[in-house]
């Protein structure tokens, strides 16, 4: 695992789980929240965050963490070894991204966009659980699917599954 790409809805441990993968597997980090955002919530322009991200894409090593468009998806895919799809039912997205924005009151989300306040967007994040959901989480899985031929993919849908995958990141660090 040298390009790995994780992706899932909001508020489902993609974060989380890329910086264990990064202390572990001493990869860089590139969450795309963090390229496509500046201040404010101004979202950087399209050809910007394109060229941003073929840049990262072509590197040799990394770890991309987050959305994007749908053909910034299929541009990582294209160059990744690994896809780690993070798939919870809807509930548990709501649930851990309602506990994160509220820990944003009493300290700043450490992989956030910079100048980007979490609780103002609680309830724009709420809907946009839902609508990922509804109509992004199938194309989604489709396109995570075509890549089981040519690349590794994990696909973790319960807590059993992610702490197996996190016992499994753990062991390579330790054999690393």
């Amino acid at each position: 695992m040298t390009r790995i790409a994780v992706i899932g809805n909001a508020g489902g441990g993609k974060s989380t789980l890329s910086r264990r993968l990064r202390d572990a597997l001493r990869l860089p980090l590139h969450p795309v929240d963090q390229l496509q955002w500046r201040p404010g919530w101004k979202r950087v322009a399209a050809e910007e965050f394109a060229t941003v991200h073929a840049k990262l894409v072509s590197e040799p090593r990394w770890i991309i963490d987050g959305w994007g468009e749908f053909d910034a998806i299929e541009a990582r895919f294209r160059r990744c070894d690994t896809v780690v799809l993070i798939d919870f039912p809807l509930w548990r997205h709501y649930w851990w991204a309602l506990k994160r924005q509220f820990m944003c009151l009493f300290r700043p989300r450490i992989d956030g966009p910079s100048g980007c306040p979490m609780l103002p967007m609680t309830w724009p994040l709420m809907k946009m659980l839902w609508l990922i959901d509804r109509d992004a989480m199938p194309r989604l899985r489709a396109l995570v699917d075509a890549q089981r031929e040519s690349r590794r993919v994990i696909v973790i849908r319960s807590l059993a599954e992610l702490r197996q995958f996190n016992r499994e990141v753990d062991a390579h660090a330790k054999t690393a």
